[in-house]
């Protein structure tokens, strides 16, 4: 169970940067002084005296702070950096052969078997890690999350993703308040809201049950969700629960994108959710015009208050928007879009897809994982352990990038949603004070599941760069397969690569063993392995929406760790900005320079009659949006179809003909791309009824589909 709290833990922006950057002050500020109550699932081992969550400290800092410190300048830091001389001089495939070690370097947790012995460590390099989490004040940081300092310094928030997946008894408290009956409020909101979609008491305007849904979101309000879908999209209970529904997501701007979520929907049958926490979100709030503009074009206006609904805090714009303010599900500023997926933003979708439950027991997970986290000692952390090895393999052995390797088809999309989990908190090159880092920080991370990925890029893992591969798999299959006469099941297959695997990557292959296989001396240099390539291997039960809570929550608090340790702000995303500040420009010179007359579309422009350096474009720039601008009439893959996506609306007013600048720039991009005849777009712009009624040209179908 979580620290119970009482009292405010209120930090400003300057001392929680402190805090954070500090070793020697987190541990001033804690929990308040109520007892902590340390049940949980997950087996604990006493708790070092360096590991003791503090359980009494002040709400406030009273006194001046003094300047932070980085992480590298501590003795513990030094140590480190000292020690990969003796790691250089030994080899996995001999560290292997240390029973003791390897026994050590196994941990078991509530149903997870996490085995790091194929990583380039000794025991005292874990000892020298968790000297360095000690010298990081590791367990202050971890403490001040759980109880809401303003740890996001750069824009003075708690960081509570934590409180999404809190149980109903537990107490977490940001700014003086407890937030989890807040938290339980949205959830019973949604519990009652996806039942009455489920069991038809909501209907549409028609009076058709809204059996399809689609999520209109991006970044994090569409990684995380679409990875937990997927996720459960093959379990068999969550088959049988969803059956007749249909979960679409739509986050790219790209119209193409739009197409194919829309593509074979019956707008009669179709919920929508728009996913923006300020409702501005360029791109989701274009695609959510786009996708009501369709709606209303077959529905009329009335349908946007039965077919749409919201997962905002902005009621105003909500409201404006046409959706009613009460089918508005919030969430909180202290929660990262990245971190969001056990809010509103994930679970209203996974709700009407698979019924509360599930989406509860994915929730309860979480919180087990959480709980782990909070609470065991760090020689049994799994989130601090993964965090620690991640720190010791990006900095001071110097492996950029990281392999996410699931053995489970299910987990496709898992790799994608911890590389924006990852990389957009921890690609920083400044300490949380603003200090340039002196060593590197951060790392690549990239995945496919199993056995995909061997026939992909495994070969450059083996024999090319040393990339460090977390492999996932599961003891039983989702849909197991038993075929007779087969010498092993499907799962089995499977799951041989997934013990192999990390063997060839550790061991490797030398020159004398291929020439005592008589290999050919001119392939024995082409066939060595080198080994000495870190792993990790996770083994869970099933992949059920209990587990894939887990190895969320999991993943989640190894970045925070990272983070922790290098002393950097693991929940701001100011590198995102930029691009999108200089893409308004863009965006403003682009409407100005379109001709929306219908009569000029497809007209030929010389782009060096564009003059768009005098827009303030350096040349390159300039000339390459002169190129996207001009049209070539003899290029077939430019042909403009005349008719476009504007037919698409035409019953709401948005026309080829009629339309401003001002609501085409609201229509967006979709109302000016053309394409070949037949193509998909066209196919779905200019059937109003198609989506509905009608069946797509040969081929057409499976190309929206891909």
């Amino acid at each position: 169970m979580l620290a119970s709290t009482t009292n405010s833990c209120v930090v400003s922006r300057k001392q929680s940067a402190s805090v954070m950057a500090c070793p020697a002050l987190t541990s001033k500020i804690a929990a308040p002084s109520s007892k902590l109550s340390m049940h949980s699932s997950f087996s604990a081992k006493k708790v070092s005296h360096s590991e003791k969550s503090s359980v009494t400290a002040q709400a406030t800092i009273s006194k001046p702070v003094k300047s932070p410190q980085l992480i590298s300048d501590e003795p513990a830091w030094s140590a480190l950096k000292k020690h990969v001389d003796e790691i250089n001089k030994t080899h996995l495939k001999d560290l292997m052969k240390d029973d003791a070690r390897v026994d050590s370097l196994i941990k078991e947790s509530n149903g997870i078997y996490f085995d790091y012995s194929r990583q380039r460590v000794t025991p005292k390099t874990i000892k020298l890690l968790l000297d360095l989490a000690e010298a990081a004040n590791l367990r202050g940081k971890i403490d001040a999350m759980f109880n809401g300092v303003h740890i996001n310094s750069t824009e003075d928030r708690s960081v509570l993703h934590v409180a999404t997946r809190a149980r109903r008894d537990q107490k977490i408290v940001a700014d003086g308040v407890d937030v989890v009956p807040e938290v339980w409020q949205v959830l019973d909101k949604i519990q009652s809201f996806s039942e009455k979609i489920r069991n038809g008491e909501w209907k549409g305007v028609t009076g058709k049950k809204l059996r399809k849904v689609v999520a209109i979101g991006i970044g994090g309000s569409f990684l995380g969700p679409l990875f937990v879908h997927t996720a459960l999209s093959t379990d068999s209970s969550c088959i049988e629960k969803a059956k007749g529904r249909e979960l679409r997501f739509l986050a790219n701007v790209d119209p193409i994108d739009v197409a194919t979520s829309l593509v074979d929907l019956d707008p009669e049958e179709t919920l929508v959710v728009v996913v923006s926490k300020t409702f501005t979100t360029a791109e989701t709030m274009l695609n959510a015009r786009t996708v009501r503009s369709w709606l209303v074009s077959k529905l009329g206006e009335k349908a946007v208050a039965k077919h749409m609904v919201a997962v905002s805090t902005n009621l105003k714009l909500v409201k404006e928007f046409g959706i009613d303010p009460e089918n508005a599900f919030g969430f909180w500023d202290w929660v990262g879009g990245r971190y969001s997926v056990c809010s509103a933003v994930g679970i209203l979708p996974l709700a009407l897809q698979y019924g509360f439950d599930v989406a509860k027991e994915f929730l309860e997970g979480a919180n087990s994982m959480d709980d782990h986290f909070k609470t065991a000692p760090f020689s049994e952390n799994l989130p601090v352990l993964l965090g620690l090895l991640s720190v010791w393999n990006v900095s001071f052995l110097g492996y950029a990038a990281k392999a996410i390797l699931p053995y489970c088809q299910a987990l496709a999309k898992f790799a994608p949603h911890i590389q924006q989990v990852d990389m957009e908190s921890n690609g920083k090159g400044v300490a949380i004070d603003g200090t340039p880092l002196p060593f590197e920080a951060g790392e690549m991370d990239f995945g496919e599941p199993g056995t995909n990925g061997q026939h992909s890029f495994y070969q450059l893992i083996h024999q090319g760069r040393t990339i460090p591969c977390d492999f996932i798999g599961f003891k039983k299959s989702q849909q197991p397969v038993y075929i007779k006469d087969e010498k092993v099941a499907n799962h089995d297959e499977l799951m041989s690569n997934f013990f192999a695997q990390p063997d060839a990557l550790a061991y490797g292959k030398t020159p004398a063993e291929l020439r005592a296989e008589k290999v050919k001396e001119d392939l024995v240099s082409h066939k060595t392995f080198l080994g000495n390539k870190p792993s990790v291997s996770l083994l869970l039960p099933v992949c059920s929406p209990y587990s894939v809570g887990q190895l969320l929550s999991l993943y989640e608090h190894r970045v925070a760790v990272q983070g922790f340790i290098w002393g950097i702000n693991s929940f701001d995303q100011w590198g995102v900005e930029l691009g999108k500040v200089l893409a308004t420009k863009v965006r403003r010179v682009l409407a100005g320079k379109r001709k929306l007359d219908p009569e000029s579309v497809g007209e030929k422009k010389d782009p060096n009659q564009m003059n768009l350096q005098n827009e303030g474009f350096n040349r390159s720039t300039a000339r390459l949006m002169s190129w996207y601008l001009a049209s070539d009439l003899d290029s077939k893959s430019s042909h403009r179809n005349r008719q476009g996506i504007c037919s698409m609306f035409s019953s709401n007013g948005i026309s080829n003909v009629d339309t401003s600048a001002r609501d085409a720039m609201k229509a967006g991009a979709m109302l000016r791309e053309g394409g070949e005849e037949h193509g998909p777009l066209q196919w779905l712009a200019g059937n109003k009824t198609a989506a509905a009624t009608a069946e797509a040209p040969a081929g057409i179908k499976e190309q929206l589909r891909m």
